[in-house]
């Protein structure tokens, strides 16, 4: 039997390295993480860190890293939260972790357990659990097939579900007279509904954050950040989007609605180089599909949603083109706008252990 042990680390480079790597040997061409942005977030030196605490953890076997992770916790919040959670396929090293995250979170009078959440809200949380056949899009939490075991074989329990819709391409001729009938509605009302203008997009951004925050507040791990650190996390999406594909809803020139979309650059966006930027630069001037990222609407302007699909509908079938609504909670009207056009699901949890 291998011997194994861990380490709970600081800002040791040769741990920092070690947690970034073990991602590299676990996935090939389908890796998603952003080294840059977890380097930043070991080294304690990312926007968000202000925030909260970061335990982090590593695995090895015969001096080998073969797992990771890292708890998160807030202050006045007696959730530990699990996350940057990598390993090899193998159950024995899965026990072994979990075992040392279950001490830790005793110790410490955690009260339960919530994962996989990456530090934050704002940077990735959910565990996908089918569809692995498929290349990953932009924004897709990803990991490996055998981790919901690992996490159900350990006493975790799914407390939260959601999906991601695949839309089919929208041909020339497609009419929805429903989603028709409500945009007319509310541009007869007065409403306005644009696309993002780009000499405008901070101010839009500053607009997006107060109407994104009061929306998301119920949401699960949901944490509150300010609005400059929201526009430093959001403002690179600049380099990346398609305004057309932005949509900005305005009643008596109150921002009340977003939906935002960008291209779906699959995972190249988190590794930059040459060819990667030669890729982005190519797939933003001729996209091969979009990705739905975020939507909301002030409560008071119900029914607002639909027609602001209808405008993403049009912009849509001007390219024939396919998308994704990503990860829609269940229970959200989101999750079944368009019913005729969606061809598949992608699904994720989230999960608890007391």
């Amino acid at each position: 039997m291998k011997k194994m042990n861990y380490v709970q680390f600081n800002l040791e480079k040769k741990y920092i390295k070690d947690f970034i790597s073990l991602p590299k040997k676990l996935y090939k061409k389908d890796n998603t993480e952003n080294s840059k942005e977890i380097k930043q977030i070991l080294e304690e030196s990312h926007p968000l860190n202000k925030y909260f605490k970061l335990y982090k953890f590593l695995i090895y076997q015969d001096r080998e890293v073969v797992g990771r992770f890292a708890f998160t916790v807030y202050p006045n919040d007696t959730t530990a939260y699990i996350g940057f959670f990598e390993c090899i396929n193998d159950d024995e090293v899965a026990r072994y972790l979990f075992d040392i995250a279950q001490k830790f979170a005793k110790e410490n009078k955690y009260e339960k357990i919530v994962g996989p959440v990456d530090a934050s809200f704002w940077l990735k949380y959910r565990l996908k659990i089918n569809m692995f056949d498929k290349k990953t899009y932009t924004g897709e939490p990803y990991n490996k097939e055998y981790y919901l075991k690992m996490f159900l074989d350990n006493d975790y329990k799914v407390i939260e579900h959601y999906t991601s819709s695949i839309y089919k391409s929208i041909d020339y001729d497609y009419e929805n007279n429903k989603y028709l009938d409500r945009y007319n509605e509310f541009i007869k009302k007065g409403y306005k509904i644009e696309s993002l203008n780009m000499n405008k997009f901070e101010k839009n951004l500053k607009d997006v954050y107060h109407l994104i925050t009061k929306l998301y507040e119920d949401f699960p791990v949901y944490k509150n950040l300010s609005e400059e650190d929201f526009i430093n996390i959001f403002k690179n999406y600049k380099k990346i989007i398609d305004p057309n594909m932005i949509k900005l809803a305005y009643y008596n020139n109150k921002m009340v609605g977003f939906f935002i979309s960008i291209p779906n650059y699959q995972n190249v966006v988190y590794n930059i180089n040459l060819f990667n930027l030669i890729k982005i630069l190519k797939d933003k001037k001729k996209p091969k599909g979009y990705v739905m990222l975020y939507m909301g609407v002030d409560q008071k302007h119900r029914g607002l949603g639909k027609a602001m699909v209808y405008a993403i509908i049009k912009e849509l079938r001007k390219n024939k083109l396919p998308s994704i609504g990503a990860l829609a909670r269940d229970g959200k009207v989101t999750q079944n706008y368009v019913k005729d056009l969606i061809e598949d699901k992608y699904e994720y949890v989230l999960l608890e252990k007391n």
